[in-house]
């Protein structure tokens, strides 16, 4: 069971540490400070719900219905597009509107919204969680469970750390152009993603 749940920790952390969506995400609500532990908490759960899917079989799924993988992409593709046309927007009218003491920020339930869609319609996040790590899991048959239990952990762990984390950046961020620069790579990264997903398509 240790060796299970050690693989577990480290491959989960491997996977969702890179670079995406997600993370670009918590990352500015971080440095923000906006509504971080409910967005961690957001990410965590919703990468734990997947996890277990992936260990239960699920990955399945996508054999039996092709086309769902196709509409994943590409509803996946035009969000991120949209999404990152936002922080282009919000980079062109300047730095000094993004920082944190500037305005109340957006609220709760359009954080956690916007959130919810970055994960769930985000294709990587299926791969990522649902395929590869079920896929892995199945390795450490009868101790699966405990594979993704502690994937999951890794999840928690890191969102948290990245989230909370960000505030060490924040004498960085003090100044408006560092937060355009910010939005300008968060905005790029959208993009970058999304033309890789219609390149999959």
């Amino acid at each position: 069971m240790t060796e299970a749940a050690v693989a577990g920790f480290l491959t989960g952390l491997s996977l969702i540490a890179a670079i995406g969506a997600q993370n670009a995400f918590v990352l500015r609500q971080g440095l923000r400070r906006e509504h971080v532990l409910a967005v961690v908490l957001v990410c965590a759960l919703s990468d734990a719900v997947l996890i277990t899917l992936g260990v239960a079989g699920f990955a399945r799924l996508a054999s039996l219905a092709p086309w769902i993988t196709s509409a994943m992409l590409y509803g996946g593709a035009a969000f991120l597009f949209a999404y990152g046309a936002l922080r282009f927007r919000a980079a062109w009218r300047g730095g000094a509107a993004l920082m944190p003491a500037a305005g109340q920020g957006a609220g709760l339930a359009r954080t956690l919204a916007t959130c919810l869609v970055l994960t769930w319609a985000n294709p990587h996040v299926y791969l990522d969680t649902v395929v590869l790590l079920g896929a892995i899991s199945a390795q450490y048959a009868p101790q699966a469970a405990a594979f993704g239990a502690a994937a999951a952990l890794a999840s928690l762990t890191f969102f948290s750390a990245l989230g909370f984390g960000a505030r060490l950046l924040q004498p960085l961020f003090a100044s408006p152009k560092a937060w355009i620069v910010l939005e300008v790579v968060i905005g790029a990264t959208m993009w970058a993603i999304a033309l890789g997903l219609l390149r999959q398509a």
